[in-house]
């Protein structure tokens, strides 16, 4: 969970129990969105439907925006928050390959589990896949150790490599989110079609 500092000392079973009720509420919110429809997240590389973009840009700025005013006021400890380590080479890799099967199945690796939550075949299908696709990688992990540990950054933020103060960066994350939600508003009309709207 993140480091909020509570006023007592959460124990770990509550922090698991905590951590499984918003793992549900996330689930919930991705089936409202619609996020478990592969043709609408699909819509988003064809330009009809974005609302994969403004959905996750929304989520994005609200997210940021809470953990700055938290930090203000002292409710988080920043400087504690685990920063995902980067390595360059597998970031490329795994982008271009998950980017593939997004296109391809119609889901990324959360929005199948939800999909597949309410039954959908392809879904489950597809969470298969991925879970075959872990297996095999795992096994197979001394054969690509090498190319995987390449170009290892650490745990790096964009804010500090672009020398910006972390409410700059938040700050150019919301202009880039105006910016493409008009983008993604210009795309629905120019690639709209009718027929899988009204499906969806």
């Amino acid at each position: 969970m993140g480091p909020i500092i509570p006023i007592y000392e959460i124990s770990q079973e509550l922090n698991f129990l905590i951590a499984f009720v918003i793992g549900i509420g996330f689930g919930f919110a991705l089936e409202q969105a619609g996020f478990s429809s592969s043709r609408k997240l699909a819509g988003m590389f064809y330009g009809y439907d974005t609302t994969v973009l403004k959905v996750f840009f929304t989520a994005a700025i609200v997210a940021m925006i809470g953990i700055l005013f938290l930090n203000y006021f002292e409710m988080i400890d920043l400087s504690i928050v685990y920063v995902n380590e980067y390595f360059i080479n597998s970031a490329i890799i795994g982008g271009v390959i998950m980017g593939i099967g997004f296109i391809v199945g119609g889901f990324c690796p959360g929005t199948s589990v939800c999909a597949a939550a309410i039954g959908k075949l392809d879904a489950l299908a597809y969470l298969g896949g991925s879970l075959i696709g872990i297996f095999l990688f795992g096994e197979t992990y001394p054969l690509w150790k090498e190319v995987y540990m390449k170009n290892y950054l650490g745990g790096v933020k964009l804010s500090t490599t672009l020398g910006l103060s972390d409410g700059m960066m938040v700050l150019l994350v919301i202009v880039a989110a105006v910016i493409m939600f008009w983008v993604g508003e210009w795309a629905e009309k120019k690639f709209k079609r009718p027929d899988i709207s009204k499906e969806l």
